[in-house]
């Protein structure tokens, strides 16, 4: 568990993080896509049927580091061998990680 966010958490939300094809996933990594912007209503859609736990373990996101986040999409990885995770974990992508949060938080 870093900063009260664990596996566990992760795969709630596996759905999400799957969601896109890992293909699809690179492809916006390499352009340092805004997926936040993209997708806007549909997150504030989401955000507004947060319950306070979720609204916590969201908190607790937007508040980690960024190292310490993908910490956790590597232990993702390892145990699902899911792409996305891969990618995510990839400290080369950590630019991408880092403006989404940022639109996340600037929402919030």
């Amino acid at each position: 568990m870093v900063n009260g966010i664990s596996f566990d958490d992760v795969m709630e939300y596996d759905h999400l993080f799957t969601m896109a094809p890992a293909f699809i996933l690179n492809m916006m990594v390499n352009t340092n896509s805004n997926l936040v912007l993209k997708f806007k209503s549909t997150i504030q859609y989401y955000m507004d049927g947060l319950t306070d736990e979720q609204k916590s373990k969201l908190n607790v996101i937007l508040s980690s580091d960024i190292d310490d986040l993908q910490q956790i999409m590597d232990e993702s990885y390892r145990k699902t061998n899911k792409e996305q995770y891969k990618i995510l974990a990839n400290p080369n992508n950590k630019e991408f990680i880092e403006k989404n949060l940022s639109e996340l938080r600037k929402m919030i």
